[in-house]
């Protein structure tokens, strides 16, 4: 059932991209791992998803994005381990709360310090509304969390946006709860390219 479950959740994505399209990446280097025709980022050749160097040091606590968990059966929650946190906003809005904006601060300062990382911001939603409108929303939570980078320094070039709707919750029960955790932007290390 479970795998039943999985299956008909991949289809409705494969279906909600193809006709309504996701919003597109606004990554604007050659040297941002291309996205398959299904959404999912394939890593650079002879590097592992997650993997990567980012100012001399080996960021092990980073997880893959979104997409490529759920295809591995792996959880979609940023780990508490991750040096970027996501942030959180309230039903049906993506103005950054202060909370947000708190959080955003952190990660602009760990991306100061981390000057050679990338990230991809991903934008989420809870089930409520069409997955279209989610899809547009998602987007708009990611454009939020990416301006506001920008205004603490951190250049455009070194952040993109997707957005995965509803299609990607962490949480799956129906529950205010479940809900406030779901409606998130995520942040996503890509890994660097080797030198050659």
């Amino acid at each position: 059932m479970a795998q039943l479950t999985l299956a008909h959740s991949g289809l409705v994505v494969a279906i909600c991209l193809a006709m309504a399209g996701c919003a597109p990446s606004t990554a604007t280097r050659a040297d941002v791992p291309a996205a398959s025709a299904s959404g999912a980022k394939s890593p650079p050749a002879g590097q592992q998803s997650g993997a990567g160097q980012s100012g001399g040091t080996k960021e092990s606590a980073t997880a893959p994005g979104s997409l490529d968990a759920l295809r591995k059966g792996e959880n979609t929650a940023t780990p508490a381990s991750s040096p970027l946190k996501d942030v959180l906003f309230d039903y049906d809005r993506y103005d950054l709360r202060g909370d947000a904006r708190e959080v955003l601060r952190a990660n602009a300062d760990w991306l100061k310090k981390n000057p050679s990382a990338k990230i991809e911001i991903e934008g989420h939603c809870d089930e409520r509304g069409t997955s279209e409108y989610n899809l547009a929303l998602g987007a708009k939570r990611a454009q939020s969390a990416k301006d506001y980078l920008a205004t603490l320094g951190i250049a455009g070039d070194r952040l993109s946006t997707i957005s995965y709707g509803e299609e990607i919750p962490v949480c799956k029960q129906l529950s205010e709860d479940c809900w406030r955790q779901n409606r998130r932007a995520r942040f996503v290390i890509i890994p660097s390219r080797p030198a050659s």
